[in-house]
């Protein structure tokens, strides 16, 4: 049998003469949560940046399913079942937000469910439906938060990368999203990647959990045994 997990092997990208990423190894289980973790500048966005093909890598790789995604251009890694939310969000401010979900399927072969998958984030997202033919300009932070998940998952991926969803939200906004990436693990059997500054929240709903310091792993295990680590979490998760 295949196996369906992602796969990072000695993974390394660097900005000229900065290392951003050093021999980086880790694995993420089919239908499951993994968080990265770790302080500004340990190379958690480069990591995300670099799977998805936005990164060029100096060394190693990431797969998934057996295939290589590093050296693919962005677009292939998409139609390898690899989906990215960026951090800031990334949606197109002068579109609606309709038009902005259906940019999710731009890759997809099977157009006869492009609308079933856009009526499926108006059901998880009511907001989003409400102001389907608005533009993104009216959305509330949060709104947009749900239109670059959504937006994302009209791809049909098997794998979600996640940088920092709940970067200024309200709290009640990111618990929303945090259920909401715990229900579609459960549900649909999706992997997801997580990078989150809040190393509390993100352990919460994690299955394991990946340290990053200045571009090393520091620690990799479950999410139990990362946040019972008191001193593990005072030097690199900041509480």
């Amino acid at each position: 049998m295949i196996s369906r997990d992602l796969v990072v092997e000695e993974l390394s990208a660097s900005y000229g003469a900065i290392r951003a990423l050093n021999s980086v190894s880790f694995s993420v289980p089919e239908a499951t949560i993994t968080a990265v973790l770790g302080a500004n500048g340990a190379g958690k966005t480069t990591l995300l940046r670099t799977i998805t093909g936005l990164v060029h890598p100096s060394g190693g790789s990431a797969s998934f399913g057996g295939v290589k995604l590093t050296g693919r251009p962005p677009e292939d890694v998409v139609r390898c079942g690899v989906a990215h939310v960026p951090e800031g969000r990334g949606v197109i401010q002068e579109l609606t937000v309709e038009e902005n979900l259906r940019l999710g399927g731009l890759y997809r072969r099977d157009r006869a469910d492009l609308k079933v998958a856009v009526d499926e984030v108006y059901e998880m997202f009511p907001p989003l439906k409400e102001r389907s033919r608005r533009s993104v300009f009216t959305l509330s932070g949060g709104e947009r938060q749900m239109l670059a998940i959504g937006r994302a998952l009209v791809a049909r991926p098997k794998v979600l990368l996640l940088d920092e969803p709940s970067l200024g939200l309200a709290p009640r906004v990111t618990t929303r999203i945090m259920a909401l990436l715990r229900d579609l693990v459960a549900s649909d059997r999706l992997t997801v990647l997580l990078v989150e500054q809040n190393a509390r929240s993100a352990l919460s709903i994690a299955d394991r959990a990946v340290v990053l310091g200045l571009g090393r792993v520091v620690m990799e295990g479950a999410a139990a045994e990362v946040a019972a680590d008191e001193g593990l979490r005072h030097h690199y998760l900041g509480y």
